[in-house]
């Protein structure tokens, strides 16, 4: 029996205003160890199994973990364009459990705004084979990202 093939595409943009400058914003991507804080906050994550950080133009960045039952999650980005302060916007894969699940392109913008910052998040992704109904759950797994950027932005007090 052979494998069903067939591709999806799913795309949606994600907007939040934060109580943090735009500066402040930018380094929870820009700088490994804010990074490090937030990026899968919340996750049950039972074993780290890679991280690469390389924030330049052309540079990759690699997120590798096994979820508590659940599968091993791979994420490889790499930046295409980066603006200080203003823009980044990559290109990424994500396999589970080895199978290449998507490849997507996503711009992250930071505006400055009264009292803060508005982060836009934009994704086009194409979904391959048996994840081609996954685009939902992208959108889904994005605003669980950007809710633990915003918990790492604004600590309780």
């Amino acid at each position: 029996m052979t494998a069903e093939r067939r591709l999806a595409r799913s795309g949606f943009t994600l907007t939040r205003d934060y109580p943090a400058p735009p500066e402040r914003v930018w380094d929870a991507f820009a700088v490994e160890q804010e990074k490090l804080a937030w990026w899968g906050a919340g996750d049950a994550i039972e074993e780290n199994r890679e991280w690469v950080f390389d924030f330049r133009v052309g540079g990759r960045d690699v997120a590798e973990a096994k979820f508590h039952n659940g599968p091993v999650s791979r994420y490889v980005a790499t930046y295409t364009d980066i603006v200080e302060h203003v823009r980044i916007v990559t290109t990424y894969d994500m396999w589970l459990d080895g199978e290449h699940m998507s490849t997507s392109v996503a711009s992250l913008e930071f505006d400055p705004v009264d009292g803060g910052t508005r982060f836009t998040h934009t994704e086009h992704g194409v979904f391959f084979d048996r994840f081609w109904a996954d685009g939902v759950g992208r959108e889904q797994g994005t605003k669980g990202l950007i809710e633990a950027l915003g918990r790492y932005l604004t600590p309780e007090r």
